[in-house]
């Protein structure tokens, strides 16, 4: 006995109905070669067709359209964050949608001061501080008129909340179901703290009526297609920035704590570090998904925060096939196009289609959309 080597804990995680078994499928180069045309068409094609391509012909792209696929692509920001911790770390979140909207109200603070006085009370003020009578700023809107201080807010108060949030959560170890109604009665807090008048984030109707972005009208088109290649690009960053985590042995680490966390535990690691990483990480990447949604759409309110709207984040990466990384961004689109087209076509019937889709993928496509492409030979 004395005499045997020593051996290193050597994690194999389980493929099982996750969809991680997928991934060497997924990213080959046939993969790769998919990601760059849609960066083309993404960053290229469509401001072309936007911008240049005059209005009469059958080749040009609205700006409804261009706005649509912006916001489109701000949710699948945020179901990639989500396949981060639920498909890879196991921690299933039903709260994510109060990280998504903290960073959309810290860059609507600042386009709200970009308003100036054009607002209907000619203040310097916003209309809604007017109205209630208010006569400065409440001291946590100090320098929100500076982007770059609007922009440092987007990352750390999603960040900070999280990393608080999570600390007293994982070192309690809190997990499962349990985390997941912890993580609902969290947003549900906020959201309604954030809708009352009092607190200084414009109640009910949030934040509106925007104006300017770093001096630039933000309805001109040419303000539009530049939020909406800023927001292509930061999804396929956040693509290749998850793909080089879970290929790592960060990355092994977190498969082996979703798949038998106290084995991982004796093996001599400890899980709190890596689940509040990736728990903290896949907030800030809410939060600047948040904060790119905000001026493309031109609203953010309270509504963000609720608990329905963090259910259809976690449906979006089930739809796709969680633990994938491109299927959650699959399944974000699917998920939103069909919603835009039901709920302008029959509204009345769209919860019950998403309701059924969400059963159908659980019976007959456990790993979602994207097992039916790792099924084909790459």
């Amino acid at each position: 006995m004395r005499n045997m080597p020593a051996m290193t804990p050597t994690f194999v995680p389980r493929t099982g109905n996750t969809g991680t078994g997928a991934l060497p499928r997924l990213w080959s180069p046939r993969a790769w070669g998919i990601l760059g045309a849609a960066a083309v068409v993404l960053l290229v094609v469509v401001p072309v067709c936007n911008l240049v391509v005059p209005a009469g012909s059958a080749f040009h792209l609205s700006d409804y359209t261009v706005t649509l696929v912006g916001k489109i692509m701000c949710y699948a920001i945020v179901a990639l964050a989500m396949d981060l911790i639920w498909g890879y770390a196991g921690i299933l979140s039903l709260g994510h949608g109060l990280f998504f909207a903290l960073g959309g109200y810290a860059m609507g603070m600042y386009l709200m001061r970009s308003i100036g006085r054009d607002g209907v009370y000619k203040s310097d003020l916003p209309d809604f501080m007017v109205f209630l009578d208010w006569k400065a700023y409440p001291w946590f809107w100090s320098f929100t008129d500076h982007f770059w201080y609007a922009a440092l807010l987007v990352v750390l108060v999603p960040g900070v909340l999280a990393f608080v949030f999570g600390y007293f959560a994982f070192r309690s170890r809190i997990k499962g179901v349990y985390f997941s109604i912890i993580t609902q009665a969290l947003t549900y807090a906020f959201m309604l703290l954030f809708f009352r008048n009092d607190t200084g984030f414009g109640g009910n109707n949030g934040f509106t009526d925007f104006k300017r972005i770093l001096g630039f009208p933000i309805t001109a088109p040419e303000t539009r297609v530049a939020l909406f290649m800023l927001t292509a690009a930061a999804l396929i960053g956040f693509l290749c920035l998850g793909r080089a985590i879970v290929t790592s042995k960060l990355g092994r680490v977190l498969t082996a704590i979703r798949d038998a966390e106290s084995r991982v535990m004796f093996s001599g690691y400890d899980p709190l570090g890596f689940k509040l990483f990736v728990w903290t990480l896949s907030a800030v990447i809410c939060g600047i998904a948040g904060a790119l949604y905000v001026p493309q759409v031109g609203i953010i309110n309270p509504s963000e925060m609720s608990p329905a709207n963090s259910i259809e984040i976690a449906i979006w990466t089930a739809v796709g096939g969680r633990g994938t990384l491109i299927g959650p961004v699959v399944g974000a689109a699917v998920v939103n196009l069909g919603k835009s087209w039901f709920t302008q076509a029959l509204p009345e019937y769209w919860l019950y289609v998403l309701g059924l889709l969400f059963i159908l993928v659980t019976l007959y496509l456990p790993r979602g959309i994207a097992g039916l492409w790792a099924r084909k030979p790459s």
